[in-house]
């Protein structure tokens, strides 16, 4: 009875601890300036925000063997027929969605209308930086944590509502929250089901660059016709 009462103790004392780092982790995503502003001074106040939300997550739990966020990239593994036809269907969709997306809603002003070279290599560099960071904090940090604890598809679920809510706050308004939770779903069962962080960037980033060709085609900065829709 005493070794079964320490273990629930600790299972408890586990979950409250794993409970307050997805506490803290969002609370520090919540108190950055989230927005598409590419001035270098915000991208850095933001960069550092969100840096900090995923990094500490890892160096409070790298200690404790068993809970420990792991980054399993697993690249080598991406040279496989049905993980290549996963990235393509993500660009093919994004090829056609997000143009249609942009003009029905007008978000595309979301995000800054880019003058200069400088400015829109700007806003490449924090398209894909974001992209980068939604898979190693919500897929990797946020999932990882939340399946120690409950069945995969609640830990899913959850992991995917904070990814879309985060989105619709970066600039993805309208109807995104329609395709971004589907989304955020996918990823985190491929995610599972490979167990390849990799696979999961590489289709995110795959997608973003789409996403930032139709931001510049929304805004006219686009110098040749590449989208057939919106």
């Amino acid at each position: 009875m005493y070794v079964y009462n320490y273990r629930v103790i600790k299972l408890a004392k586990t979950k409250a601890q794993d409970l307050s780092v997805i506490v803290s982790a969002l609370a520090l995503v919540a108190i950055t300036p989230i927005n598409t502003d590419i001035s270098p001074s915000h991208m850095l106040i933001m960069a550092g925000g969100l840096s900090l939300a995923l990094l500490a997550p890892y160096f409070y739990l790298r200690n404790k063997p068993g809970r420990q966020i792991v980054f399993k990239y697993n690249f080598q593994s991406l040279i496989n027929r049905e993980k290549i036809a996963f990235v393509l269907f993500g660009v093919a969709l994004s090829y056609f969605i997000f143009p249609i997306y942009f003009s029905s809603t007008g978000s595309y002003q979301n995000w800054p209308n880019t003058k200069t070279a400088g400015e829109t290599i700007l806003l490449f560099i924090g398209t894909n930086a974001l992209g980068l960071w939604d898979e190693l904090f919500f897929i990797n940090t946020i999932l990882t944590i939340f399946r120690r604890h409950a069945k995969f598809w609640i830990a899913n679920i959850c992991q995917a509502l904070f990814f879309t809510i985060f989105l619709y706050e970066l600039g993805f308004t309208g109807w995104a929250p329609l395709i971004i939770y589907p989304f955020a779903l996918i990823q985190g069962y491929m995610f599972m089901k490979y167990k390849s962080l990799g696979l999961v960037i590489v289709t995110h980033l795959s997608i973003d660059f789409i996403l930032f060709l139709a931001i510049l085609n929304a805004h006219g900065n686009l110098p040749f016709k590449f989208f057939i829709s919106g």
